[in-house]
């Protein structure tokens, strides 16, 4: 077993050392030998830390083209480049041109409503190619209004003439509207839009997860969607960045939910409030894109403005098929601006959890080893997707036992949820997730949406309409959040729901899977 990274949740690690920390400023963090947890101060602190790292023998390059005076970070040379500036810093405010705006059911009504006020009742929109409209939070529901509120995103994108519409009429069976997709930031992966360089934005605060593509990515309110709609701009002030560098093998116990668990907990809820955090690293080098999404999507759990991970590979074989648009991938400069950088050695956590009421709110999983739990929840655009699915179905198949509580599994979307009943699970012999999770005693996988993750109507799949104890791979747990007000949610990631859900307690997957 892996020596622990947290001692326990009064004291988060387990050595404390005294640091000289240099009056860096913005400038770039050095590749001398660091702490892995290594941020700016002016004067002798004393810092816990997860462990000591070794030196960093290379970086990138300062950029040799255009009129670039200073090393910039990626979000600043993707805004800089929005607006047709050489440069930007950080808290200057700028007039970014939107590559790609999205709405869903929650939201698309009052953005259509303040762009129709404010523009005219005639008014057309700067372009409806740009324009992306998914419906997926309150969906499958018999509520008349949830009805209507689909009904104005149909008449709106007719009038429009809206290309990416992913309509459903019949939501008896989500098969047969063959445009439905499900999770927006999902399907926003799924159908191509999401591409680096480029600006997205959202009337979701989890847009943040397309920055999984190298992308600036993130939520807007309604206000601001209208004008977007009329106008294809928006004024962006320039975050500042925070850096996180991850290196080391992940421990096959470990997936990126425990990551940006451990970070959040870390720098709290309001650590990277209107920040860019900055993913890089040779574990994060190593991570699949939609594990990279799920380091993004959580992002303003934090705070956080954006994240953003280099594209590499990795992303353009994923966006091979999906995509035709040309697009040109930025990345930070050698000399770039840092706010702060921290260096984490992956191989010395440990499977987490995020306890009520508060995602940074963090614990070992081991730790809460005697909190009895009412069911478990799989699903949402942070723990709902292919490879979620698969995770939790590999544990499932390793422990060949039967699950003591309801187990939800909601699928992000249409293409997750034909991947449960199609795709084999690596060493199951040729088994499906859908074949394990019957075995196990699952619920059958529901139709593909947000489900009971922002709580919704009192009829959604998996809600929480009692004060229950839930153990869910979502990426909130406020009060209230999937419903009962007093019901308690532990965030973990797809292995820690798929253990407890065996145990009928929080628990370490590692009981399952070593």
């Amino acid at each position: 077993m892996a020596s622990s990274a947290i001692a326990s949740s009064s004291t988060p690690f387990i050595n404390k050392l005294f640091v000289m920390q240099k009056d860096v400023g913005l400038s770039a963090f050095s590749s001398q030998p660091s702490l892995c947890i290594q941020t700016a101060k002016k004067k002798m602190v004393s810092k816990k830390i997860f462990s000591v790292m070794s030196p960093q023998h290379s970086e990138r390059k300062p950029a040799t083209t255009g009129s670039v005076k200073t090393g910039m970070t990626m979000t600043e040379k993707i805004l800089a480049k929005a607006c047709g500036k050489p440069e930007v810093t950080p808290g200057e405010n700028v007039w970014a041109n939107v590559d790609v705006l999205m709405t869903h059911d929650g939201c698309g009504p009052g953005t259509i409503g303040i762009f129709k006020k404010q523009f005219g009742q005639n008014a057309k929109v700067w372009d409806p190619e740009k324009i992306v409209v998914i419906p997926d939070h309150f969906v499958f529901t018999a509520h008349e209004r949830a009805h209507r509120n689909l009904d104005t995103l149909r008449d709106f994108c007719i009038e429009q003439t809206i290309k990416y519409f992913y309509d459903i009429k019949d939501r008896g069976n989500f098969q047969v509207n063959p445009d439905y997709k499900g999770v927006c930031h999902i399907a926003l992966a799924q159908e191509g839009h999401c591409r680096p360089g480029e600006v997205l934005l959202g009337t979701d605060s989890h847009t943040c997860n397309a920055g999984a593509f190298g992308q600036f990515a993130t939520g807007i309110g309604n206000t601001d969607a209208g004008f977007v709609l009329g106008t294809g701009k928006l004024l962006l002030k320039v975050p500042p960045t925070l850096r996180f560098v991850m290196d080391g093998e992940m421990p096959n116990y470990l997936l990126a939910k425990d990551l940006i668990l451990q970070i959040i907990g870390e720098i709290s809820v309001a650590g990277a409030t209107y920040k860019t955090m900055e993913f890089a690293g040779t574990t994060v080098e190593s991570l699949s894109m939609e594990e990279r999404m799920t380091l993004c999507n959580m992002v303003v759990e934090a705070g956080g403005k954006n994240g953003v991970i280099p594209a590499d590979k990795t992303t353009y074989d994923y966006l091979k098929d999906k995509t035709s648009v040309p697009y040109e991938p930025v990345y930070s400069d050698g000399g770039a601006r840092f706010l702060k950088e921290y260096r984490i050695d992956i191989s010395k956590l440990e499977p987490l959890v995020a306890k009520p009421h508060s995602p940074d709110n963090r614990a070992l999983a081991r730790e809460c080893k005697d909190v009895k739990i009412d069911r478990v929840y799989i699903g949402s655009c942070t723990g709902g997707k292919t490879e979620d699915f698969m995770s939790a179905a590999k544990l499932f198949q390793a422990s060949g036992k039967k699950v003591k509580v309801p187990t939800f599994l909601v699928p992000a979307t249409r293409q997750v949820w034909m991947d449960i009943y199609s795709l084999p699970v690596p060493g199951s012999g040729g088994k499906t997730c859908s074949e394990i999770f019957q075995e196990a005693g699952c619920y059958e996988p529901a139709s593909p949406s947000c489900g009971a993750c922002p709580g919704g109507l009192p009829d959604t799949y998996g809600r929480l309409n009692e004060p229950k104890v839930c153990v869910s791979t979502t990426n909130r747990n406020f009060p209230g959040r999937m419903g009962h007000i007093e019901g308690q949610i532990y965030l973990a990631s797809p292995y820690t729901a798929a253990a407890s859900a065996l145990t009928g307690y929080v628990t370490d997957p590692r009981e399952f899977l070593m």
